[in-house]
């Protein structure tokens, strides 16, 4: 597998960021389609000029990676927006017939999401009218589902009748159209036009349409017998890294064993705040969905991960005594197993999930002073658990392919900056810095924004490099761009650096 084509669900980093990392990583060439063709925020792709990038590339390349919504509908958030039609989504699907028949070798995965239920009212990445209906309609979707489970319809029908009609059947018609988009890929997979398909839920929760949406998927994959070139389970912007992995693994045809540590007995049964299932099966999903299996013992693994978990549940704020990092949950211990796993010559991926969006400071400091922490095999700590367990998995296999440790060190160096020096603490900063703007769009806040951000950054990136990877990386230097947003939100930070190595080095 020398050449893969991407098409990624948005163009925020770390989405498309990271696959191209992973893939200097593995010593691939990725190749994605020019940022004027993809998605900005909520303005679609042009899925037309997609499909002919699609048509142009595929003779030459091994493998391709395609999000299904970035393909049929123009992105992961214009999908939520969007009006066009089943019909015409259903037709933009056909260019992947057309290159998997003129190209038979060329290997297709794809992935597609099933629509949230936004936690937040938020009016840009939902429909503009999530921002005033957004509660409403979250209780009508946990009553949808409760009922179809056996609960009392009573409460779903005060539910519907409290949001306006046209709302409520725009909203729903829009789900539907996406879920018939999904049952559609499977039909793809069933005649083999793809070789592995994703379909993945997006800031879920135990009840509500997504639940209902992938208990559909699921049968249908149960009746047609495709699990075996399937997976559903949460996550969402991770997922072409981790199908990238799949690619690999598929390719070499031997799963890679993996050995998962915890800090607490307990975490395996943590609760985590955007997923609808505990820590431990969320693991499983995600090692099965990148091609790995189970190790019996941490000496027979490729691969060990680490997973830095709550001792009861995920949270928000920390340091959080109550639910994270109270009596049953030992770092220091978890933190010298990491260490002697790294001493014996294991590979070990970090997962740091103990607190949503952004590193844990506690850990990440025990951490850095226990290890070499260019010598891990991946690292990551953002957004929701499921980003985070797909990103530090997919580092993982990559890097049992690949023999760069500079690529490596710039993909952790790259995420330590991102999870936790930027989503673990200067985002708070700025944000009291700005009076707590908006967290849905900054407006003429963002030049302000992106130079507190700046201002900020520059010196701890640098200084995570002169500590913690410089005096490990004779020969390499870091050469780093300015900071700025990706979107008019404190949320989509980007920071560009790339590790360069000097002649001879």
């Amino acid at each position: 597998m020398k050449r893969v084509l991407l098409l990624p669900c948005d163009t925020r980093p770390p989405t498309l960021e990271l696959p191209h990392q992973l893939a200097r990583v593995a010593g691939v060439e990725l190749l994605s389609p020019p940022l004027e063709l993809l998605n900005d925020l909520n303005r679609p792709a042009d899925t037309a000029r997609i499909a002919g990038w699609l048509r142009e590339h595929a003779p030459a390349a091994d493998v391709a990676v395609v999000t299904l919504e970035t393909l049929a509908l123009g992105g992961m958030i214009p999908a939520r927006r969007v009006s066009d039609s089943l019909e015409a989504a259903l037709g933009r699907l056909e260019v992947l017939r057309e290159v998997k028949r003129d190209n038979p070798r060329l290997r297709l995965l794809a992935y597609g999401v099933i629509v949230r239920v936004a936690h937040d009212n938020d009016p840009l990445e939902e429909k503009p009218y999530y921002g005033e209906w957004g509660a409403a309609l979250r209780r009508v979707s946990e009553w949808t589902d409760r009922v179809e489970r056996g609960a009392d319809p009573g409460e779903l029908e005060e539910a519907r009748k409290a949001v306006p009609a046209e709302v409520l059947g725009d909203w729903l018609s829009t789900r539907e159209r996406n879920h018939a988009l999904h049952q559609a890929a499977i039909g793809l997979l069933q005649e083999g036009v793809l070789e592995h398909l994703c379909l993945t839920l997006d800031d879920t929760t135990p009840y509500g349409l997504a639940a209902r949406d992938r208990r559909r998927l699921e049968a249908r994959l149960d009746a047609l017998s495709l699990w075996n070139r399937a997976d559903v389970y949460p996550g969402a912007d991770e997922v072409a890294a981790v199908l990238l992995a799949r690619a690999l693994v598929n390719g070499s045809g031997r799963k890679p064993r993996v050995w998962v540590r915890y800090p607490s007995a307990l975490a395996p049964h943590s609760v985590m705040l955007y997923e609808d299932r505990v820590l431990g099966e969320l693991v499983k999903a995600h090692l099965r969905a990148a091609g790995c299996v189970a190790a019996p013992t941490p000496e027979d693994a490729d691969l060990i991960l680490a997973v830095n978990a709550p001792s009861h549940r995920q949270a928000h704020r920390q340091p959080d005594l109550e639910v994270v990092d109270t009596a049953n949950r030992h770092l220091p211990e978890f933190v010298e197993r990491v260490a002697e796993d790294l001493g014996a010559g294991r590979r070990v991926a970090v997962a740091d999930v103990a607190y949503a969006n952004g590193a844990e400071e506690r850990f990440t400091r025990l951490l850095l002073d226990a290890v070499d922490v260019t010598r891990l095999a991946g690292y990551a700590a953002w957004n929701t658990a499921g980003n985070t367990l797909g990103s530090a998995i997919a580092c993982g296999v990559c890097a049992l392919y690949g023999g760069d440790p500079v690529a490596l060190a710039e993909a952790n160096l790259s995420r330590l900056a991102d999870d936790w020096l930027y989503q673990g603490r200067v985002r708070g900063e700025v944000r009291e810095a700005l009076s707590n703007p908006s967290p849905f769009d900054l407006g003429e806040l963002k030049p302000r924004a992106e130079a507190e951000v700046e201002a900020r950054m520059a010196p701890l990136v640098e200084e995570l490099w002169a500590r913690h990877f410089a005096p490990r990386l004779p020969g390499v230097r870091l050469e780093r761009g300015p900071a700025s947003l990706a979107w008019p939100r404190l949320f989509t930070g980007v920071f560009p650096l790339r590790l360069i190595r000097e002649n001879g080095a």
